[in-house]
């Protein structure tokens, strides 16, 4: 069994080398380099195993309301045992603490091609209690439509009251 770990140092390196062991989900350098350079300044968490970071997860504070993963990645060979399941815990207690009401996450969208890594991520996203709010068709780029979805989060919210 592992552990979550905040990560402080070495950000960017970890980034690299785990998005580069996905090449599936992330064949464009560019994209791999402008993600490393992104979360430098998110916080960053891991889930460690036999000392060895397995998976990864930035977070975006979009405060007050909610935050955004911004990116969770997991090394090929340990898809399946549980590490996203751990950050998406982790992400969650993160959003409680700052007083969000909501977590999200933009992944790909279907595009009517055979991708069943992206089915994947999508299900695992719907598993975990994300809603598939909007499709962003151009967000990205037009080849890359953007799936937008939340998760409400559970439990004693912080009341606003309108004057």
């Amino acid at each position: 069994m592992g552990r979550t770990v905040e990560i402080l140092t070495g950000k960017a390196e970890l980034c690299r080398a785990i998005m580069g062991s996905l090449p599936d989900w992330f064949s464009e350098p560019e994209v791999i380099e402008a993600s490393a350079a992104a979360l430098e300044d998110l916080p960053v968490f891991g889930y460690v195993e036999a000392d060895v970071v397995t998976a990864l997860m930035a977070l975006k504070p979009h405060l007050p309301g909610a935050v955004e993963i911004a990116l969770i990645a997991t090394r090929p060979e340990y898809h399946g045992r549980g590490a996203g399941r751990h950050l998406l815990d982790e992400a969650e207690r993160f959003g409680h603490q700052s007083g969000a009401r909501l977590l999200t996450v933009k992944t790909l969208a279907p595009r009517g091609l055979d991708e069943p890594q992206f089915e994947a991520t999508r299900r695992f996203y719907d598993r975990n209690g994300f809603v598939r709010a909007e499709v962003f068709a151009t967000l990205w780029h037009e080849d890359h439509p953007c799936l937008f979805m939340v998760k409400p989060l559970a439990g004693e919210q912080r009341s606003e009251t309108a004057l």
